[in-house]
């Protein structure tokens, strides 16, 4: 599937199935899927974008095509799910590609990576740059077909048990952060940790970590860390525009007729955008609430971002000399990143900074 059918498919592709959907699944065979969501079911954002693409592809297929969707732990642990669907235990999951670094850190140039791209770009870099092909190919390593399936918008740094004031109070600083953010947080002296969603209020509230990460304030309020830590840090400078997706297991996906498969390809891009819009309208009151809490609102400070900066690039060097996978698909994306940054300098960054300086 070419990217660029893709995307000026997905438009319409909504409004054309619905109009059409009767007479072009008439004949369609009834097909059950099961997918197996990394994300805790009390988030209605992230882990309810699994539960929207999965209506979008009852509607569209006039209810012959149905997948169950099971929250992380149900089937299978969180970040266990790439192996669920390699191995066609599911046949689809809903994942953030960077939990899985750990195989190969390409993964996560799929999902963010430290100071990469904000959403709008990572979106233009997978439908009209080269992302959705040069990922795909990787992909084929692990019989998995992605589709993207949403974006958070940029994150929050997360809440701390005490302030940060300087590098220094990095060292040894036991830190939930998602992924392959971790391996920069260790170059820093951080200790990182690698937990599920549904396991941060309890660390932290223990002290079994001394920060955590999830996304941003609407689940962070749902997900009640306010409670167990006073400082919340921004700005998320691993998650510029973290990409959700979904993980199709390619002898389950080539066995979907025609119709099937644009039915998958329209319902992805429905809830790639839904995921964004709702994290974008929910933000602003949630963070109100917690600020209301007596939340302390914190930014890094400068010393910080920059050590984070350099120890990034420098990460990415290494990387590119030892990993194929990661140099073939980085250098592209580095290439997207740098015109990216140029043209958003004026016209995004010109409008946003004028208008944050305004009183309404």
């Amino acid at each position: 599937m070419e990217r660029r059918s893709f995307v000026k498919g997905a438009g319409m592709a909504g409004v054309l199935a619905a109009a059409t959907a009767p007479a072009i699944v008439h004949a369609q065979a009834n097909i059950r899927w099961r997918m197996a969501s990394s994300f805790p079911k009390q988030l209605d954002t992230i882990y309810g974008g699994g539960e929207v693409f999965a209506r979008k592809v009852s509607e569209l297929s006039g209810g012959k095509f149905q997948i169950s969707v099971h929250a992380a732990g149900e089937l299978m642990p969180a970040f266990e799910v790439v192996d669920g669907v390699q191995k066609a235990t599911v046949e689809i999951a809903h994942t953030v590609p960077y939990y899985f670094f750990g195989k190969d850190e390409t993964f996560a140039i799929g999902a963010a990576i430290p100071f990469g791209l904000n959403s709008r770009q990572m979106t233009a870099w997978t439908f009209q740059g080269n992302g959705l092909k040069l990922m795909r190919e990787f992909y084929r390593n692990y019989n998995i077909i992605n589709f993207p399936g949403g974006n958070t918008g940029a994150q929050m740094a997360g809440w701390y048990r005490k302030e940060i004031k300087s590098i220094a109070d990095i060292k040894g600083l036991k830190f939930r952060i998602g992924g392959f953010a971790g391996r920069v947080i260790e170059r820093m002296g951080g200790v990182p940790q690698n937990l599920p969603g549904g396991e941060l209020y309890s660390a932290l509230e223990k002290g079994t970590i001394d920060a955590a990460e999830w996304v941003g304030p609407y689940d962070d309020l749902k997900l009640g860390f306010h409670k167990v830590a006073q400082y919340y840090y921004y700005p998320g400078w691993w998650e510029g525009g973290p990409q959700v997706d979904f993980y199709l297991n390619t002898k389950a996906y080539e066995g979907l007729s025609p119709e099937y498969k644009a039915i998958v390809e329209a319902a992805s891009a429905f809830t790639h955008v839904d995921m964004q819009a709702k994290y974008d309208v929910l933000n602003p009151g949630a963070l109100k609430q917690l600020v209301a809490a007596k939340t302390r609102l914190m930014r890094f400070p400068n010393d910080v971002m920059a050590q984070a900066f350099k120890e990034s690039m420098e990460l990415y060097r290494e990387l590119s000399a030892k990993n194929p996978n990661w140099k073939k698909v980085y250098e592209d994306y580095a290439t997207f990143r740098r015109d990216q940054n140029l043209w958003f300098r004026f016209a995004e960054f010109g409008f946003d900074e004028f208008m944050q300086k305004q009183r309404f």
